[in-house]
């Protein structure tokens, strides 16, 4: 007899072959594996970038809104304010004495433009249309457009003297420039004046 027991078995080449089997099934589910998490990761970076565009697109539909509640009427508002305009010109077209001298329908009609006028400015600002009022400030290309230049050397360089035609805003737009005529040959805006 040999030192072999009767209970073990003989080996075979199936039995070697086993292992390598598994080994090699084990690598083949780690490369599956490592797949399917790279697969993961993608799908959850576009998913991110995805919820990040829907929220941009909501924050910018929002200001959309917003803005055209805003500015809906900016085309009836610059038709408007010819308007305005002229009413302010039909006032200041009647000679100072006459405007102080005036009484009976003369008075009641020059009363009226104003009210007309006054009615008009106040129905604008109840729709975010605001009046510039520029005279004397420092002039500002933003919101202002300088028709001609007024040598003046007592005030700053730079601020408004003249209105010739007022600006209006809308929100934070310009709707209309106002039309001005800026001083020139004064101090620069923001010296001091040492000679008082």
């Amino acid at each position: 007899m040999t030192d072999k027991t009767w209970n073990e078995k003989p080996s075979t080449e199936a039995d070697t072959a086993a292992p390598a089997a598994n080994e090699k099934s084990e690598a083949e589910i780690l490369a599956v594996i490592e797949a399917l998490n790279a697969e993961n990761a993608s799908l959850k970076d576009k998913a991110l970038r995805t919820m990040a565009d829907m929220e941009n697109l909501r924050r910018r539909t929002e200001k959309e809104v917003v803005d055209a509640r805003s500015y809906a009427v900016t085309n009836c508002a610059r038709d408007m304010l010819s308007v305005a305009d002229n009413a302010r010109r039909g006032i200041e077209s009647i000679p100072a004495d006459a405007l102080a001298s005036a009484t009976g329908p003369f008075k009641t009609l020059i009363d009226g433009v104003e009210l007309i006028e006054r009615d008009l400015l106040k129905t604008l600002e109840r729709h975010g249309i605001k009046k510039l009022e520029p005279q004397g400030e420092r002039f500002d290309p933003n919101v202002h457009q300088a028709m001609f230049e007024v040598e003046d050397g007592t005030v700053p360089s730079g601020t408004v003297m003249q209105v010739v035609q007022a600006g209006f805003v809308i929100g934070e737009r310009v709707l209309r420039p106002a039309l001005v005529g800026v001083s020139k040959g004064g101090p620069k805006s923001g010296s001091v004046n040492t000679t008082a």
